[in-house]
């Protein structure tokens, strides 16, 4: 039975070998499953396995399958079985592209290929690669013909067979099946489905019965022969049919255990799929609102606009996002989508311009507020979406009705409408606005609503009860390779909103103090990122702001750098972090939050592994982890100390919070049902089976006595007790 699992995350310097030797550790602790990153071979050096070029082979850079053979004998000899994560919707096309021997074909051969049903492509045209540095015509000289393909730096490109013109470039390149094209035009125009906005990352077809089967063969037999127990099923809106795909994987499977990475908004529900529930991301965003104060909303919100003078409203800012994401990063989806729509409008006589359509179709998409609809069963939030779109944009209003009505009709829009909806809300809400809106960055989390404040203890109540009633077996987390900040670091910054005057005056004095001065948004940013993971070198704190400034696409972007503004922000980083002055007033208000961080430290972990659901601990978080947004939290783990303080306790708040886990993490046998335990205000209190729990929500220590109950970690200021 999987009661709790323990992610790691392969690499080639993390490979299966390290991976076993961690494992005697684990079992330790009290994991009963080990969670792997993709492990299915993958780019060179890939440092997370999401880029997939061959599903028939185990990666070797990783120790290859006798590397995960013996990491499966390890995991058996101390009892853990292997929960894989798999990514069913793409695989990479990057350099070198013979790598991908799939895409390969396709390159090649067009049509003709046996490949040419994998993935989304547009056949209607010539396939668009934009990989080159500039316009073709520009860069004639760097492409080098061979006899069967053509390379250009690291890229290699196949030469359709009996088409090489000797020493005649361009005119090679017209006989192919593909168009090599500058890397901007990728924002603009596709012929392919990509993930997002990553024109490298492209889309399977796997609602295709035989895609589907030469995709998962090898996961399919490592299932079978007892080495995988469960999967964790990535970026399921990405899909033609999620129902449709994870019905057919359970059935193939036998019904092991399978979490989809859904995205859930503030108040949306887990369609009802044939899985155990979801990843996470609605339990770490349930959790952390607990410690959430809704009373330092108005002075917060007040204090971000009066300091920046940006827009207080989350849904402005959002749809102001979302519709730059539309215009400036994804406007090849939007194109594809007029595309299908045009002709169904023309059959109807409609008399609807592309200019039309396309302005409907931008206000619809930027309406939308979850990641997807399920069609059919999700009519009522696109008519809703169109409803609000059309009040927006009333010129547009017989537009966006026909749309409506077309994307509701079974067919290729349809789908391709679905399978948008989630980039924009991914590239527009989680990759763009969480990096501009700041009053609480601890609110700026994956599935995390900025607009909402707080998680009332009724409220938590409520979804614990209905969630073991539904979705029992639903993975929990308060982090993962995905997250913003790690869960430490939102547990100091959710202090800031119960101190929010505190607050605006250290952050008033230290923006005063430093005569170097940077946008307003961006200062702001860089203050609570500093609270959050103090202590903070210079270098990742740079790294950190340089990814939060291009995101946010304000000032900066991966697609128009500004190395002005890059190195203005960089040094501004660096300014603050050389200020002893402000090194000192910094480090002095981390220490006031000292003891309320602990009691929040301690408190949403044991709430997170003693909720109902499968509780997940990303690699290292059994100790305090201070780590910010990817790669910062893909750094090395120090699993020694980890063992050793496992067997060595030394009362450090690292040292608590792993006595926690493992105490936690061993009474999980005998949690059962779900009981509200009355509390008084501030504490939150439950019962389940043998267990009980009780944490307070604003600093303090808990109270908790049960008649038959004895308490496991008596000197923490959580409570946590076992049926005597």
């Amino acid at each position: 039975m999987i009661r709790s699992t323990y992610r790691l995350q392969l690499t080639p310097a993390f490979g299966f070998d390290d991976a076993a030797a961690v494992v005697p550790y684990l079992a330790r602790l009290g994991i009963t499953h080990l969670y792997c990153s993709p492990w299915l071979a993958s780019a060179a050096g890939s440092q997370h396995g999401y880029d997939v070029v061959d599903h028939s082979r185990v990666d070797e850079e990783l120790g290859g399958a006798d590397g995960l053979q013996r990491l499966h004998q390890a995991c058996q000899e101390h009892g853990l079985g292997i929960v894989l994560d798999i990514v069913p919707n793409h695989m990479t096309i990057a350099a070198p592209e013979d790598r991908n021997a799939a895409w390969w074909s396709v390159l090649r051969d067009g049509l003709a290929s046996p490949y040419k049903d994998w993935f989304d492509v547009d056949w209607s045209r010539k396939l668009l690669v934009p990989v080159l540095g500039g316009p073709l015509a520009d860069m004639v000289d760097d492409l080098v013909l061979e006899d069967d393909r053509i390379r250009y730096f690291e890229h290699v490109f196949p030469l359709a067979p009996g088409t090489l013109v000797p020493g005649d470039v361009m005119a090679t390149l017209d006989r192919q099946h593909y168009r090599l094209a500058d890397w901007h035009t990728a924002t603009e125009e596709s012929t392919h489905r990509r993930f997002f906005d990553v024109s490298t990352l492209a889309g399977l077809r796997v609602e295709d019965p035989a895609v589907f089967e030469a995709t998962h063969a090898l996961i399919l037999q490592q299932v079978a022969a007892g080495i995988v127990a469960g999967l964790r099923v990535d970026h399921p809106d990405g899909l033609a049919d999620p129902a449709g795909y994870l019905a057919r994987l359970s059935e193939r499977t036998g019904g092991i255990w399978v979490v989809a990475e859904k995205i859930l908004e503030h108040g949306e529900e887990l369609p009802k799929w044939p899985c155990a529930g979801t990843t996470g991301y609605d339990a770490l965003n349930l959790v952390t609102g607990l410690f959430v104060d809704p009373a330092g909303e108005q002075p917060l919100t007040s204090l971000w606009s009066s300091v920046t003078g940006e827009d207080a409203d989350w849904q402005a800012v959002v749809h102001a996002c979302k519709r730059q994401v539309l215009h400036q990063v994804l406007a090849a989806e939007v194109e594809r989508l007029v595309d299908l729509a045009k002709p169904l409008c023309d059959a109807a006589h409609l008399d609807i311009t592309r200019r039309g359509l396309r302005e409907a179709l931008v206000e619809v998409l930027v309406a939308f507020d979850v990641y997807r609809a399920y069609l059919p069963g999700g009519e009522s939030t696109v008519q809703w979406a169109c409803e609000t779109a059309a009040a927006r944009l009333p010129s547009r209003a017989r537009e966006i009705r026909v749309l409506g009505d077309l994307v509701l009709q079974p067919g290729e829009l349809a789908t391709r409408f679905q399978q948008t909806c989630g980039p924009v809300m991914a590239k527009g809400v989680e990759d763009t606005a969480f990096y501009r809106y700041l009053p609480l960055v601890a609110l700026n989390e994956v599935g995390g609503d900025p607009g909402h404040w707080g998680t009332s203890v009724d409220d938590f109540h409520e979804w614990c009860q209905r969630t073991l009633a539904d979705w029992p077996e639903t993975m929990t987390t308060l982090s993962t390779h995905d997250t913003k900040r790690s869960e430490d670091v939102r547990a100091r910054l959710v202090l800031l909103s119960q101190r929010p005057g505190e607050w605006g005056e250290a952050v008033t004095q230290w923006t005063a103090w430093l005569p170097r001065r940077l946008d307003a948004p961006t200062e702001q940013l860089v203050w609570q990122t500093l609270v959050g993971a103090w202590p903070l070198d210079a270098d990742r704190a740079v790294a950190y702001v340089e990814k939060a400034t291009h995101e946010a696409k304000a000032r900066t972007s991966w697609l128009d750098p500004d190395a002005t503004y890059d190195d203005a922000a960089a040094a501004y980083v660096r300014a603050v972090l050389a200020d002893r002055h402000l090194v000192a007033q910094i480090t002095a208000f981390v220490a006031g939050l000292d003891d309320d961080w602990r009691s929040t430290v301690l408190a949403q972990k044991l709430v997170q592994l003693t909720m109902p659901g499968v509780a997940d601990t990303y690699q290292g978080c059994e100790l305090v982890d201070l780590s910010l947004v990817d790669p910062d939290n893909r750094r090395p783990v120090d699993f020694a100390r980890r063992a050793q303080l496992l067997e060595t306790p030394d009362g450090s708040l690292d040292s608590d919070k792993l006595r926690l886990v493992r105490a936690a993490l061993q009474a999980r046998a005998g949690l059962a049902g779900y009981e509200p335990l009355p509390a008084p205000p501030g504490t939150l209190a439950y019962l389940r089976g043998d267990v009980a729990v009780a944490v307070p929500l604003r600093g303090g220590a808990a109270e908790l006595q049960l008649d038959g109950f004895e308490d496991v970690l008596p000197d923490l200021p959580v409570r946590l007790l076992r049926r005597a």
